[in-house]
């Protein structure tokens, strides 16, 4: 084994021993199943836009190996082996190795950030279509209502599934723009200070967005189900603190605003 597949499977190793570190810090954790994090998809999917899709589908499937164990008690819901079977396959194996497809856009795009979020968007939505079909299949009767299965799981996964998207498309994209991963050896990427600047500040205005989203989100959608039964509920909705979104949403908006406005101003005077 040389040395340059040893330094690989190194890396490897690290990098899916942090995405389960991020997988673990859970922003958002819904009481039926599914989380948001700190975009503990991404490690993979640098991986995989760093070495290929071999190493990426493989290390997917060990990061799905590792998500497995982390949720055993999620088998104890189902009964039969068919049922067990199919949220071993659905919910873990199959939903987290389609991460490794995130570097799919590498030779397609030759902007690293553009390839990167493209990659990050492709692997969450087919994850999300894996827990879809779970939800509407397995889960029906258990934890969704039976009538309208496919309906429910879409929502309900969807609750989840949108905000972690921004999170990684977002995470992909600022680290896509600062640090070089098609070298062997990690090198940041040189740019114009102002563009710098600038770029760092829009990306400041989008997290405060894509935060404030991904709270509205959950504030509202994880009041949608009835605690007792497990069934959708838009009856639910007034239950929400409607006060606390609109604060939120209104100062990440003022936020963005403030710092578009000046990036503008800036960009005049130096122009």
């Amino acid at each position: 084994m040389n040395n340059k597949r040893v330094l690989r499977l190194v890396e490897c190793a690290i990098l899916i021993a942090i995405a389960t570190v991020l997988s673990l810090i859970k922003i958002v954790d819904l009481p039926y199943g599914g989380s948001v994090t700190i975009a503990s998809m991404l490690p993979v999917i640098i991986l995989s836009y760093r070495h290929g899709l071999g190493w990426g589908v493989a290390s997917g499937l060990v990061f799905a190996a590792v998500q497995q164990l982390l949720g055993m008690n999620s088998l104890t819901y189902v009964t039969t082996w068919q049922s067990v079977l199919a949220v071993i396959l659905l919910d873990y194996i199959v939903a987290f190795a389609v991460t490794g497809l995130g570097g799919a856009f590498r030779k397609a795009v030759k902007n690293q950030a553009a390839a990167l979020s493209l990659g990050a968007a492709l692997a969450c939505v087919l994850r999300y279509f894996c827990h879809v079909i779970s939800g509407a299949t397995v889960w029906a009767g258990i934890s969704i209502p039976t009538a309208a299965a496919l309906g429910y799981s879409v929502i309900y996964n969807a609750t989840y599934m949108l905000p972690e998207l921004i999170v990684t498309v977002i995470a992909a994209f600022y680290l896509g723009s600062l640090i070089d991963f098609r070298e062997e050896q990690l090198t940041r990427i040189t740019k114009v200070k102002t563009a710098k600047r600038s770029g760092l500040l829009s990306g400041i205005a989008g997290l405060l967005i894509a935060g404030a989203l991904i709270f509205d989100v959950a504030a509202i959608f994880s009041k949608l189900q009835d605690a007792e039964t497990g069934e959708f509920s838009i009856v639910q909705i007034s239950t929400v603190n409607w006060m606390a979104v609109l604060l939120v949403t209104a100062a990440a908006a003022v936020l963005a605003a403030a710092i578009f406005f000046f990036t503008k101003t800036t960009q005049k005077k130096q122009a």
